[in-house]
């Protein structure tokens, strides 16, 4: 049975995931977030006390609140930073994303490994996920679907409520409610939308109650 469990890290409160089928220990990490020491350790601490095995990291995007743990996890772990190489731009302009947000300090660019296409499926944590890219919030923004149970990892495409923000970098309003309606109003209402902010959601509550789709 897959399993999540999410963190709140950083000065923009985002959610980093961490996922794992339950019987073989095999775990994922989504969007890693850690900005400080305190917020990697709890991560460690987490995979440690579960004796899970990381075996995967996959970014739903490359603005810098969901990379800052990147390189860490990649260095510890010894894992591929998975994302669209429509992002890419992004994961190498860190150290300047950090500056345009006014941050006390850079991270250094983040480079892709593996690109994830939209209709790409992936083998995590012993179910098949779906890629899925919806832009908009950003070129390359991907909403991770894994049917078998019934969720989506949404990043900042859609939230409980609201959408992702536009007006960054290469951010496109009209592109971002196409693809959430054509994407992600098309899975079954039931599906439980896990976001890069704020609460879980599910696409039947979002059709009735988003003012922004």
């Amino acid at each position: 049975m897959l399993q999540v469990q999410p963190f709140q890290f950083n000065m923009f409160g985002i959610n980093t995931y961490i996922i794992w089928d339950s019987e073989s220990k095999d775990a994922a990490i989504i969007d890693p977030g850690m900005y400080s020491p305190a917020e990697q350790s709890a991560i460690d601490r987490f995979i440690a006390d579960n004796n899970l095995q990381l075996t995967q990291m996959i970014n739903t995007h490359m603005h810098v609140d969901h990379i800052f743990g990147d390189n860490y996890i990649k260095e510890k772990y010894g894992l591929k930073v998975c994302a669209s190489p429509l992002d890419a731009f992004l994961g190498e302009k860190a150290p300047m994303q950090c500056r345009m947000f006014g941050l006390p300090s850079e991270i250094p660019g983040v480079e892709i490994d593996v690109e994830l296409k939209d209709g790409d499926t992936l083998d995590l944590c012993g179910e098949k996920a779906h890629i899925l890219l919806v832009p908009g919030h950003s070129p390359g923004s991907i909403v991770i679907y894994m049917p078998e149970s019934g969720i989506a990892f949404t990043g900042d495409v859609i939230f409980k409520g609201s959408i992702g923000r536009t007006d960054l970098v290469a951010g496109n309003h009209t592109q971002l409610i196409s693809g959430i309606r054509e994407k992600i109003l098309s899975l079954p209402d039931s599906t439980i939308l896990f976001p890069g902010h704020g609460s879980p959601t599910t696409v039947g509550n979002e059709k009735q109650t988003n003012p922004y789709i």
